[in-house]
């Protein structure tokens, strides 16, 4: 998805050259200041992930080592 607006010139006395060569430098200047991407975050192990999935129970319904 490209989120950068579509420069265009208007109202200038330029030639269709100069106009392109103006446009070419903001274009190179926002490449240039852009921010770095953001960091892929890592995935968790397979150990974090399996304890996820097991201990989906924050509280269990009842005490799972009382008899009765």
């Amino acid at each position: 998805m490209n989120r950068r607006p579509r420069l265009e010139l208007h109202g200038s006395s330029a030639s269709p050259e100069e106009a392109a060569a103006v446009i070419a430098a903001i274009e190179q200047f926002l490449r240039d200041t852009a921010p770095a991407p953001a960091a892929v975050p890592q995935r968790p192990s397979p150990w974090v992930s399996t304890a996820r999935v097991e201990g989906v129970e924050r509280a269990p319904a009842r005490e799972p080592w009382k008899v009765g």
